[in-house]
């Protein structure tokens, strides 16, 4: 029987957030922290928080500040940033965490910009683990070129025109996905149609990252399908860490018996579709074991 989620509400006043903590189901191996990819709510990720918790790992999944079910009032009133959602809404979550599970190992596990704020975070000694999926940085010319329309109409087109007409990303009115703050999407923006990334945000809106500081085993992974953050920005995003705590996972379909993985179906259950919609093998890859592919090459090159 799946675990049924408690209602979690967290974070300052001035920007509540609202979460869901799947209790562990039997002994607590660890307990988890999801920190969602950009656009994507937190009840997508309820079939994957629900398997975690069934196999002992008590899992607290939330959405950032002015979205989803943190949204307080309309969304064209908010001032959120990526930066707001990178930094202070995964720290806020991390330590709620820490809360709901005050013994035990605690993991991180990042998806997308989830996994981008590593290097502006500390960890405390009981976070055993990190692991980041389909988190890279990506610029807008990574893409193949059969999705490159359609990435080109959201920074260039569609998505600029359409937020500076409404005063947000009309995201689902466009068949872009999620409706964003303003702010949101032209961080986000600048960020993937730049060579360096979030570098020009540092120290203004961003503080400084350090990639050298220590922090727990880290776990690169990405699905070698993934059109939306391919490997190559992961590649990219690893090369920033030291390569004695890192390591680079690439994740097959074809490994799994699966035609796609992709960015952010990777962690989801299609439409109509069972638990894991088939994924729950790579699932337990991901989470439970380390038998996808790892690449050897040198992480560490010049930034």
């Amino acid at each position: 029987m799946s675990p049924t989620p408690e209602t979690i509400p967290f974070g300052p006043s001035s920007s509540p957030l609202v979460g869901q903590w799947y209790p562990a189901q039997g002994q607590m191996q660890a307990a988890m922290v999801l920190h969602g990819a950009t656009g994507v709510p937190q009840r997508f990720y309820r079939h994957f928080a629900a398997w975690a918790a069934e196999r002992g790992i008590g899992t607290l999944t939330y959405d950032y500040r002015d979205f989803g079910d943190s949204l307080r009032g309309p969304i064209r009133n908010s001032p959120a940033s990526m930066a707001d959602w990178a930094v202070a809404d995964q720290d806020a979550a991390q330590r709620k965490l820490a809360a709901l599970a005050p013994t035990g190992p605690l993991w991180v596990l990042g998806h997308s910009l989830g996994g981008l704020g590593v290097a502006f975070h500390t960890y405390p000694a009981r976070v055993s683990r990190i692991i980041t999926l389909g988190s890279g940085m990506t610029h807008h010319w990574d893409h193949p070129w059969s999705y490159l329309p359609k990435v080109l109409a959201f920074w260039f087109l569609l998505g600029p025109l359409a937020t500076a007409v409404t005063g947000y990303l009309p995201g689902r009115r466009l068949g872009l996905g999620a409706d964003l703050p303003a702010g949101v999407y032209w961080q986000w923006r600048r960020w993937c149609t730049r060579r360096g990334f979030f570098a020009s945000d540092i120290g203004r809106s961003l503080p400084q990252p350090d990639f050298d500081a220590p922090h727990p085993p880290l776990e690169l992974c990405v699905a070698t399908d993934d059109v939306v953050v391919p490997p190559v920005a992961v590649q990219r995003y690893a090369a920033h860490f030291a390569p004695s705590r890192t390591q680079l996972r690439m994740f097959d379909p074809g490994t799994y018996g699966l035609k796609h993985l992709g960015h952010v179906s990777f962690l989801g259950a299609g439409l109509g579709a069972g638990l894991g919609a088939g994924n729950e093998a790579a699932w337990d890859d991901l989470l439970l074991h380390q038998t996808a592919q790892v690449d050897a090459a040198p992480l560490r090159q010049a930034r």
